[in-house]
């Protein structure tokens, strides 16, 4: 019997992670949830499971850059070898600034989660992947990465840092059967952490933002592992020129 493949989410919330979670599992794969609330990813663990879901949390701060290869590991020690692993820890409204005001302290408190993060926890799954010839890893980011928007810089930067690397990753090692690829978001994720935030207390939404359903996402990175005819997606796509 074919072991079952292992998707792993790195940032997995209430809305993207969630809707991964179900959509690689009900394609048969096993599914690791890293943030850092406890409570939370084994209450989503556990309806995964209830939804016959193999899936499994683990806890961890994403910031703590020396412990992403443990928490790598120990991943591969529950499940096997990573086959599918999605980075969307994405930004809340307070992670963008102005460019004119932005700092380098300012800068330096989101760099851990936006750029070394990403690159650690790719790194670390990339001896694997490349001995067995197989794998694929997805950077989940904001639009400023890619077009920078007045009043949206501070997590942008970074997110563009990270950018750059997944895609010189899969020019470098797209032959050698391991997938590198972003999918940038132009639009507030439907019942994530930052939608949550930013419509408490009854505010309203900022209107250059519009709302995206996460499991249009959980399909655009679906495509993108398995079709690997392209490696960035654009959500919403972008209007015809």
């Amino acid at each position: 019997m074919t072991a079952s493949k292992t998707l792993a989410v790195f940032g997995a919330g209430p809305g993207l992670g969630n809707s991964l979670a179900e959509y690689y599992g009900q394609k048969g794969y096993q599914v690791a949830l890293v943030a850092r609330d406890s409570a939370a990813l084994e209450e989503r663990a556990a309806k995964l499971g209830k939804a016959g879901i193999t899936a499994a949390a683990f806890p961890f701060d994403l910031t703590d850059i020396a412990g992403i290869p443990a928490l790598v590991h120990s991943i591969e020690e529950r499940f096997g070898s990573v086959d599918v692993a999605v980075y969307c820890p994405l930004p809340s409204d307070g992670s963008f600034v102005a460019a004119a005001d932005l700092d380098a302290a300012t800068l330096q408190s989101m760099a851990n989660i936006f750029a070394f993060a990403p690159i650690e926890v790719s790194h670390t799954l990339l001896p694997g992947m490349l001995a067995r010839g197989g794998g694929a890893i997805v950077l989940v980011g904001g639009l400023g990465a890619v077009f920078p928007t007045p009043g949206f810089s501070g997590a942008a930067p970074l997110m563009a840092a990270a950018r750059n690397y997944t895609h010189t990753l899969h020019a470098e090692l797209g032959e050698k059967g391991v997938f590198a690829g972003t999918v940038s978001i132009g639009a507030m994720i439907n019942n994530s952490t930052g939608m949550r935030a930013a419509t408490a207390g009854g505010r309203k939404l900022d209107p250059r933002f519009p709302i995206i359903e996460p499991a249009t996402i959980a399909d655009a990175i679906w495509q993108l592992t398995t079709k690997r005819d392209r490696n960035e997606a654009i959500l919403p796509p972008l209007p015809s020129a």
